[in-house]
């Protein structure tokens, strides 16, 4: 009886299902504070996309802008840019899983939410793909992220992220960063039709601030009660 008992239990227990562990997204502590810096140059929202490996692909060692035309509430890449970046990143030996999966983002709000434009890129842009994550940065600090898989039933979670210290990290490198932002991002203010190469800060005017307005859909509502009474930002 004991040794019918035994087998009955290893059955049992091979039999099991187990649940993996949910993912995380983890950033390197570099990457984080890149991340961070970029996302304070300006008042727009920026975007860019994460540099991860094969063997790791939820950890982002690091993150990369193109040319992106910004406002308050959107990023529009230069397709060009895209395709530079692609092909740059071919060259140096990654292959698009490792670069191509991570859409990280920052919105000038304290809300992390994506919006309905957001939805829409992602739905646009990464639709094709195995899977995906969107990954957006608020102001106030707060963080969204959210898996996808295109597979199989498909589906999607979201998911908590954290920075990774136990990953060695050396020192920053703000005026790495600041050329970078500078080469990449034009901030068009609501309200200003043509696309111009002049500076954000001429483009805002040196006492430009936004309300502070909170949540995320306020100010996008408040947006549209301008546009409706003929005024600019």
């Amino acid at each position: 009886m004991k040794s019918a008992r035994h087998v009955s239990k290893i059955a049992k227990t091979k039999n099991q299902k187990v649940t993996p562990p949910a993912p995380v997204l983890r950033f390197t502590p570099l990457a984080w504070a890149k991340l961070v810096f970029l996302r304070d140059c300006g008042r727009s929202e920026i975007g860019g996309f994460g540099i991860a490996s094969l063997d790791n692909p939820m950890l982002v060692q690091d993150l990369q802008l193109v040319r992106q035309r910004c406002t308050f509430a959107t990023v529009e890449f230069d397709d060009e840019s895209v395709a530079d970046f692609f092909d740059e990143q071919v060259d140096q030996g990654r292959t698009p899983a490792e670069f191509g999966r991570l859409w990280v983002h920052t919105h000038p709000g304290d809300s992390p939410l994506p919006s309905g434009t957001d939805e829409d890129t992602l739905d646009r842009c990464f639709a094709g793909v195995d899977w995906s994550l969107m990954f957006i940065l608020a102001k106030g600090g707060e963080s969204y992220a959210r898996l996808r898989f295109n597979v199989g039933p498909g589906g999607e979670m979201e998911i908590p992220v954290e920075v990774a210290y136990d990953q060695a990290f050396s020192g920053t490198s703000h005026g790495n960063w600041q050329q970078e932002y500078d080469d990449n991002v034009t901030i068009i203010p609501t309200g200003v039709a043509a696309i111009t190469n002049e500076p954000a800060e001429s483009l805002f005017g040196n006492e430009w601030e936004p309300e502070e307005i909170d949540p995320w859909d306020e100010w996008l509502d408040y947006e549209a009660r301008l546009a409706m009474d003929g005024e600019e930002l």
